[in-house]
């Protein structure tokens, strides 16, 4: 069975440019409810953390760097099959071939600097939102 949460970042580079309205407009408009949201810098040893899984691949260092550029926006969602409705919302990793209308396709700069991260599983959705969120922090 699905699960009902999922958990998403606005990267540094969307939030710089000001798309943090329009991306948490159009996760709204797809029927998900925030039940946590904050906004926060990341230091170097938590976005090593959060990325461990892909440390040792090529492009571990420059995501890390890229992650703790600027202010990013954490936020667990609320929905019935959140991670795959999610995942339907941003599009591709590649915003060149993601479907038109997407979070990524409208906001993301290269698969690196890609708008917002999303969630891959509902197992992962719940490591990432503790990752993120005490108990106390989600509504």
């Amino acid at each position: 069975m699905a699960g009902n949460i999922t958990f998403t970042m606005i990267k540094p580079t969307a939030v710089k440019a000001n798309h943090t309205g329009s991306i948490l407009h159009m996760i709204n408009e797809a029927g998900f409810e925030i039940r946590g949201m904050k906004l926060i810098k990341l230091c170097k040893e938590q976005a090593e953390e959060f990325y461990a899984v892909h440390k040792g691949k090529p492009f571990f260092e420059k995501l890390v760097n890229f992650m703790c550029s600027g202010p990013i926006v954490a936020a667990i969602l609320e929905k019935e099959n959140a991670v795959e409705d999610y995942r339907t919302l941003i599009g591709s990793t590649n915003p060149e071939t993601a479907a038109e209308g997407t979070i990524r396709k409208l906001y993301a700069t290269n698969m690196t600097e890609n708008a917002v991260h999303g969630s891959d599983s509902d197992e992962n959705a719940n490591i990432e939102a503790d990752f993120f969120f005490s108990k106390t922090e989600r509504f």
